[in-house]
Formats: structure tokens, C-alpha cells, sequence
């Protein structure tokens, strides 16, 4: 069905709907469902403009000037489109996740954004009839009552919209979730299994792939290769000066003083062909200026070079660029990105956060044609990466799953893709971080997003608005700080934090060192599938850790945690 007539609220800054992505083939009559307008897409900027008349806002409509919207828009929904690429990096076809699916657009974003105007236009988005709401935004307030995405977001789930949120680019600290939102899903980001490469060999035949994606062809072919230790900073035009003319100079980034970005910058100043860059900022990794050829390596890989050139007086290399390598080389896939923001969330550190893991590194999706970046003529796709990019995937996969259960509640279409998302990588071992160590649940949720898997989830962990509510009034906030949020009259007489949520965080402070604690979750899960079934359960018991599980008939399950745990410079566990 893919999403067919699903209609997806895309909160960002805007929209370029002249690009083929935007197409209307294979799409029917617009659904009755929906209320809004269909002549242009929608922008707020009223309380921006009052609060600073002088505030420069270039193009006042909801056209989109930098790329973003269109990007995330594009990436939920957008339709078939033949012979895309990154000036041939990335070939294909290009779609979105649910290609059936409506977008509608609301442009909240500006250079700077007012929490009423993002407020108004999720507020337009729900009136309209939206069925899935993404937002790859970000608030700074922990305060959930202040939160203008915490309050919207609490508001669309009593309509029964789904609200994905991305989880922000502040890793990879601990706690770097600033105000992730409990009844929304939070999307982290992952490195995909596909590299965008350039292969260096040497004159001895051993070849090292590594990273590019200078937008053109270029032929780099048996040129001398020049490693000298007082020139490898390569951090001035002075140093660069030095290397032979038609010369391929080895830079090492990481030394002190070292910039990639100033090697960029003085590249073309200098004779030298091009270079091999060795560093370990993993940004490097994530990115697209790469205005010179040349090809980045790590440090481990620069090994083979250096060893290469100490042993050979006439070193040369040959650079073959405008490649694109899927597969578990050279780094298995996914791969958690080192700036998706992990957990707990600051706001609310009750309910585990992010919940699920999208693709979010170096994503190919249309663009704003006229925007900066790498440009030979006018190419209206490009590479992004972030959180940003990573929410739109879920919210695509959200419309997929809206289509195939229209009866499902948003608490049950997150249970359905949090219960089957995937835990190991493409060579079936548990997800790693992009520096290769071991990723936890505070940085990946759940796992991976599996739509297919999510289509029959076998049992799941439905929540009423009733119990959202119930889980405010447990934070203890004032009754109109609780108010703000709800922004109905419910009954506030049940506060519980035990949420009915598909996974679960045992919190522990250093004070509770040395002592043996216990935590319970009660949860209840409901049957989706066909008839009835049987389900085994399995446990990986952490360290200084027992579990124990109880069940009582009637579908609902008591998780009871016993836990025995010598904190020591850890701050808390958890277990899924």
C-alpha cells in the first residue's frame, strides 16, 4: 500500500515543490479526510515578527531556502524517481519511505523560530486532518510544561496522531537528550551500510578503500606519493609550498594544529596534485565539502601508507574516485552515528529515550537547487546527515503502518515498531558505535526500525490518553504546569509513572551504593495477531542483576525486577 493516502505533517522550514520528488503520478483524489488547503503550503512567523519587526526573513512564504524541509519531507514521502544520485555517488531510484503517502507542510522555522508559531502550526497541522506528524526540531527547555513540542505533541495524541521527534546531534555524551518528549517517538540516527569511497593503490598492490566524494571525476593515476613527518600537517600554505609540484602529499589532521577544513581551504593554493588525509574525526565521516579530490583514511589504515613510502623512495598511488561500496566493508551497518544524542532524556528520564534507530548519516534525498554546497550545474539532490534526517524515516514508517491498521493508537503503533526493531547489525552481532565499541540501549533504543517486521508485531503495549495523563500528574508539577500540557479536564486523581511502554529504566543515584534494591514494571500486552499463540520469553540478565517475571492470566504481564547492583561509577542500568 505504501501509505496510500496517509497523510504525513511535515513541521520544518518550508518546502521547494517544484522538485520531480514532488510528483503527482500513480497518486489518486485527494482524501475527504482532509480539511486543510492544498494551493500552497502553510507558515508561521507572526510571533517572530512581533517580537523583533527587524528580523530579516528573506522569502515570507513557506518556500524552503536552505534545503532542510524539503530534505525531511522528501525522505518520509516522496514519490519514484529514476536515475538519481550525488553526482553518481549513490545511483538509483529515489522515494521515500512511503511513496503513497500525502505530505502536508508547515513552515515554523525561519534563521530563528518562536515556540507560539511552531505551537500554531502543529496546532494547523492537527486540524487539518494529519495522520503522522514529523518534527526534526529541537527545544531547549527541559521543562516539559514550557516545552511548545511536549505540549503540542501530548495534544496530537488525543486526536490519534503519531509524533515522531528527532533525538538531536549532541552525542556522544551521556544525557545529551535535552527535552525528548515520553508520548512521542524519539529517533536516533545510524551510519548506513553503504560508503561513499575512494579506493588508494599503491605501487606494491595492496589497495585501502577510503572516503570522498568530491563531486566530479578526476584522474589520479600513478603520481608520486610524498609522506615527510615536518610537512604532514599540512596546516599552512608555507608547508604545502614545500612538496613536490604534480605530487600526492600525505596530511595528518590529527596532529596538533591540524584542520581538515583549512586543508581544504589550502589545497588549491598549493602544486600538489592532491592528498591522502589521515584523521579520526568521525564528523569527516558524516559530511559532503570535499571541494579537492583526494581520499581520508584513519589512522590505522595510514599505517599501510607510511610503511609503503619508508620502504620505497619512488612511491606512487593510484586514486579511483566516484565510488559507492555497500555491504559490511569496511564497517558494518548500523552503526550508530557518534553525534545522535543519547539518553536518558533531561526532561524526563522515566521512560527510556531515544526509542528506535533510523538511517541518518549521509542520507540522498532532493534539496533546494540553489542552496550551498557541492555544486557542478544545479543538482537538486544531496547528502544529509543527522537526527533531522533520521526522524523522517520512522515517520515514514509510521504512514506505512497507519495504512495497514488504521485502528491502531499511536502507543500501539510505537509498541509495533519498538517490540521488532533489531538489535544487531548486518552481521548479526549487536549494533556498534561508528568508532567500533559497543553501542547501548541509551544511545540506540529499541534497534533498528524493521517496517516489514512492525506490520504484524504479535503482541503489543497499548496506553489510553487516560494513562499518558495519569504519567504527568506523577511529575510533580503544579496543577496548572499539568493543565498546560493536557489541555483538557481529565481525571487527575491516578498519578502513576508506570506507563504501559515497550521497554523499561532502572534509575539509581550514587547514594544507593552497595545496597540491594528492587524496582517492579507492570506491563500489559495485547494480542494483534491472528488467533491464538504462544510466546516464549527470553532474558539477557545485566551484571549485579536478577530478574524475575510473573505473569497473571488475562494478557497481562508483571515484569518484576529484582535488582542486586554495587553501584559503582556507573549511574544507572537498564534492561529491555
Amino acid at each position: 500500500m505504501y501509505g496510500k493516502d496517509v497523510i504525513i505533517g511535515v513541521v520544518d522550514n518550508g518546502i521547494w515543490p517544484e522538485s520531480p520528488s514532488f510528483n503527482d503520478d500513480g497518486m489518486t483524489e485527494i482524501p475527504a479526510k482532509w480539511k486543510g488547503i492544498c494551493q500552497e503550503a502553510r507558515y508561521f512567523s507572526t510571533r517572530l515578527r512581533a517580537e523583533d519587526p527587524d528580523f530579516p526573513i528573506t522569502v515570507n512564504s513557506a518556500r524552503d531556502t536552505d534545503g532542510h524541509g524539503t530534505h525531511v519531507a522528501s525522505t518520509a514521502a516522496d514519490n519514484f524517481v529514476d536515475n538519481i544520485s550525488f553526482f553518481d555517488y549513490a545511483p538509483g531510484t529515489a522515494r521515500g519511505v512511503a511513496p503513497r503517502a500525502r505530505l502536508a507542510v508547515y513552515k515554523v522555522l525561519w534563521s530563528g523560530s518562536a515556540s507560539s508559531d511552531i505551537l500554531a502550526g502543529i496546532n494547523q497541522a492537527m486540524a487539518d486532518g494529519v495522520d503522522v506528524l514529523s518534527i526534526s526540531l529541537s527545544n531547549r527547555n527541559t521543562n516539559l510544561y514550557k516545552n511548545p513540542l511536549a505540549i503540542a505533541s501530548f495534544g496530537a495524541t488525543q486526536k490519534g496522531i503519531l509524533v515522531s521527534l528527532s533525538a538531536g546531534n549532541r552525542g556522544p555524551s551521556f544525557a545529551t537528550l535535552r527535552s525528548r518528549i515520553p508520548w512521542a517517538v524519539v529517533v536516533a540516527s545510524w551510519a548506513v551500510d553503504r560508503w561513499f569511497a575512494e579506493t588508494l593503490t599503491m605501487g606494491n598492490g595492496k589497495t585501502i578503500t577510503g572516503r570522498n566524494t568530491f563531486p566530479a571525476r578526476a584522474a589520479v593515476r600513478s603520481l608520486p606519493l610524498i609522506y615527510n613527518e615536518t610537512l604532514s600537517a599540512c596546516n599552512s600554505t608555507e608547508l604545502l609550498a614545500e612538496a613536490p609540484d604534480d605530487s600526492i602529499i600525505t596530511c595528518n589532521v590529527t596532529i596538533e594544529n591540524g584542520s581538515f577544513l583549512f586543508l581544504m581551504q589550502d589545497l588549491p593554493e598549493s602544486n600538489v596534485r592532491t592528498a591522502v588525509i589521515i584523521a579520526d574525526d568521525l564528523s569527516i565521516f558524516r559530511s559532503t565539502p570535499f571541494p579537492r579530490p583526494g581520499v581520508v583514511i584513519t589512522p590505522a589504515q595510514a599505517q599501510e601508507v607510511i610503511n609503503y613510502t619508508s620502504s620505497n623512495s619512488a612511491a606512487r598511488v593510484t586514486i579511483d574516485f566516484q565510488e559507492t561500496v555497500l555491504g559490511t566493508k569496511p564497517r558494518a551497518a548500523p552503526a550508530l552515528s557518534d553525534d545522535s544524542s543519547r539518553g536518558p532524556a533531561r526532561s524526563y528520564q522515566g521512560i527510556m529515550k531515544p526509542g528506535i534507530l533510523a538511517s541518518g548519516v549521509l542520507v540522498l534525498a532532493t534539496y533546494n537547487p540553489y542552496n550551498s554546497g557541492p555544486r557542478i550545474g544545479k543538482n537538486i539532490y544531496d547528502l544529509l546527515s543527522g537526527t533531522s534526517v533520521a526522524c523522517p524515516h520512522t515517520s515514514g514508517v509510521t504512514a506505512l503502518l497507519k495504512a495497514a491498521h488504521p485502528e491502531w493508537s499511536p502507543a500501539a503503533i510505537q509498541s509495533s515498531m519498538m517490540t521488532t526493531a533489531n538489535p544487531l547489525d548486518n552481521t548479526k552481532k549487536p549494533i556498534r558505535e561508528v568508532d567500533n565499541t559497543l553501542a547501548t540501549t541509551l544511545g540506540i533504543g529499541s534497534g533498528l526500525v524493521d517496517p516489514n517486521g512492525a506490520l504484524d508485531p504479535g503482541l503489543i503495549y497499548d496506553a489510553s490518553q487516560q494513562d499518558l495523563v495519569n504519567l504527568v500528574c506523577s511529575m510533580n508539577f503544579t496543577r496548572k504546569q499539568t493543565q498546560t500540557i493536557t489541555r483538557s479536564n481529565y481525571n487527575f486523581s491516578t498519578p502513576s509513572s508506570k506507563l504501559n511502554y515497550p521497554s523499561f529504566i532502572a534509575l539509581y543515584n550514587f547514594q544507593q551504593n552497595g545496597m540491594t534494591l528492587t524496582q517492579r514494571f507492570p506491563r500489559t500486552v495485547t494480542n494483534v495477531g491472528e488467533g491464538a499463540a504462544t510466546y516464549k520469553v527470553t532474558i539477557e540478565v545485566p551484571e549485579n542483576m536478577t530478574i524475575r517475571i510473573r505473569f497473571v492470566i488475562g494478557f497481562i504481564l508483571i515484569l518484576a525486577s529484582d535488582m542486586v547492583r554495587s553501584i559503582g561509577s556507573r549511574q544507572q542500568a537498564s534492561t529491555q
